[in-house]
């Protein structure tokens, strides 16, 4: 299911940038969206700003398996502070993780927990600036039913942008000589991705603004995204998006 994430680069900077947009964070805080299969632990998504190092690093050591947050995570549904004090287990190797994410500044944090509908859990872990003298506890638990929300959120688009990649793909599969969308929709398309305003896209059109909505709307609804930016993005990343017969006027 993560797969396609790992697959198609623009869409994974679809959902970062849809979780950037939403977070909203002070300088120097970072952000953790993970997403593990209770199922599987190796199939896992992590979307961070962590160090690219650590997230490397964690990746190739399969760290979600013996991570104490997320172990502490599967076995409740309330949001958690930690520190690199957590004590789920007392075998010393749980240490170890912690032991090197303390290298990158990573050593306490507040994370908020989604057992979803697909049996996958989904963590959201905000790791405060290092300099703060507040505890990640005391400043997020007054935004702690924000915070929630936002995980609710982030999944909610990470699955609808699946779903998306796999309905386009399986309409080009059963449709191999049908386009997905109209030509205008796809003169429409096309423009925007290179840049246009609507107002620029509707004067080498020669249509109305409102027509360019409309059009941009319908292949929204199309690909099952949130807005024309995904829209883009997704395109791009599927190679809908060809040069129209207006590009050459």
């Amino acid at each position: 299911m993560f797969s396609v994430f790992s697959q198609n680069p623009l869409l994974l900077q679809t959902l970062r940038d849809y979780i950037e947009r939403k977070l909203i964070l002070p300088d120097e805080q970072q952000y953790a969206y993970t997403v593990i299969s209770k199922k599987d632990p190796s199939k896992a998504l992590i979307i961070s700003s962590y160090p690219e190092e650590w997230v490397k690093l964690y990746k190739s050591n399969n760290f979600q398996f013996v991570d104490p947050v997320i172990l502490k995570a599967l076995k409740q549904c309330l949001p958690f502070a930690w520190d690199e004090n957590i004590t789920l287990i007392s075998d010393i190797k749980f240490n170890k993780i912690f032991s090197l994410s303390r290298h990158f500044n990573i050593v306490n944090g507040f994370t908020f927990v989604l057992h979803d509908h697909y049996n996958n859990l989904a963590l959201l872990s905000i790791i405060p600036n290092i300099n703060e003298k507040n505890t990640p506890d005391t400043r997020l638990m007054l935004d702690k039913s924000q915070m929630q929300m936002h995980l609710i959120d982030f999944n909610a688009q990470m699955y609808m942008l699946i779903e998306s990649a796999s309905t386009g793909r399986n309409y080009i599969k059963n449709n191999p000589n049908k386009e997905i969308f109209t030509q205008r929709e796809h003169e429409v398309l096309y423009w925007a991705s290179m840049g246009k305003t609507y107002p620029e896209i509707a004067s080498i059109l020669g249509i109305s603004v409102s027509t360019i909505k409309f059009h941009m709307g319908n292949v929204v609804s199309k690909l099952q995204v949130a807005n024309a930016r995904q829209a883009i993005r997704l395109g791009i990343a599927m190679d809908l998006i060809k040069p129209t017969s207006s590009a050459a006027r």
